[in-house]
């Protein structure tokens, strides 16, 4: 038996198509212990992972008392379904139907929160990044696919389901661009003109070795341009965040910012129109959002329900 001298901490996952980027984290969300897993099977991932939590809880002589999940999806938010906490119908091979919840509720021994990678990775730019005092904001990520986490009124938006920001339709540029989309469903929704899997598909090389002036370029920022002023008349945010793979393109941002403002083309207020460069930008958490802020949502969570402690 621990004594009450030992730490509190917390475990924070984000679970990702490609890996499982774990954290474990005190109180004030400082880092003690960090590992990474390749997203095999769920019966090899999810063990590896609670591995790493067992052993490194042990190794700092801590107290576990809550964790936060932040997944890939599809997944079940609704807390009432009989499948909350799940990994849904997912393209991801062997992963539809999986019960994360479940697993590390049962494996740990501890309160779980649940949430989507972006809404994680949107918490986490709320309490240490890019949107820290602000009430209403997107954090976008530009990567295999596209996700959004929605702020709106400092409550993350859910809904019937979680906003599905990267299938918003988008007017295909019909002198530029000859390519369909990558998007089973869609074909030509922002996802599947946009996502880095589009560009691998439309051009045949993954988007990090193209060079800067290649023109895949040119229609990438068209897009997020197009994306970020549809979300500005639609929601109204105070900021738009982005993160992920794509947005590594050093020359990018500054190109959608431009494409942005011909979009708008005037109509908008002073605070987006005249400060364009503090309102569209990069995340500056270097990978860690979607770990502080699901590690955030988790320590808010037991302390809303401490019977569950």
């Amino acid at each position: 038996m621990q004594s009450p001298s030992n730490a509190n901490v917390i475990a924070a996952l984000e679970a990702g198509g490609t890996k499982f980027n774990c954290a474990l984290l005190d109180t004030e969300l400082n880092l003690i212990a960090q590992a990474a897993f390749e997203t095999t099977t769920p019966a090899h991932t999810l063990a590896a992972v609670r591995d790493f939590f067992r052993q490194s809880v042990a190794a700092h002589d801590a107290q576990l008392i809550a964790m936060g999940i932040a997944s890939f999806g599809p997944v079940d938010l609704m807390a009432d379904s009989p499948t909350y906490g799940y990994i849904t119908n997912t393209p991801k091979p062997g992963w539809s139907n999986t019960d994360m919840c479940g697993y590390f509720a049962r494996e740990l021994n501890v309160p779980i929160t649940f949430d989507t990678d972006v809404n994680g990775a949107a918490w986490g730019e709320k309490v240490a990044g890019s949107a820290r005092d602000l009430s209403d904001f997107i954090y976008v990520t530009v990567g295999t696919g596209i996700g959004a986490g929605i702020v709106v009124n400092n409550e993350l938006v859910h809904g019937i389901r979680h906003p599905e920001v990267g299938h918003m339709l988008m007017p295909r540029d019909q002198l530029m661009d000859n390519y369909a989309g990558c998007c089973p469903f869609h074909l030509g929704c922002l996802e599947g003109l946009a996502s880095g899997k589009s560009i691998e598909s439309r051009w045949g090389v993954s988007g990090k070795f193209l060079k800067t002036d290649h023109p895949a370029w040119l229609l990438e920022a068209q897009y997020l341009a197009l994306m970020c002023a549809n979300l500005t008349q639609l929601l109204a945010p105070q900021k738009i965040i982005l993160g992920g793979g794509v947005m590594e393109q050093p020359q990018l941002l500054q190109m959608i910012r431009e494409y942005f403002l011909v979009c708008l083309n005037g109509y908008g207020p002073a605070a987006v129109l005249e400060q364009t460069e503090s309102y569209i930008v990069k995340t500056n958490l270097n990978g860690m959002a979607a770990i502080l802020g699901i590690a955030a949502l988790a320590l808010s969570q037991l302390a809303e329900e401490p019977s569950k402690r």
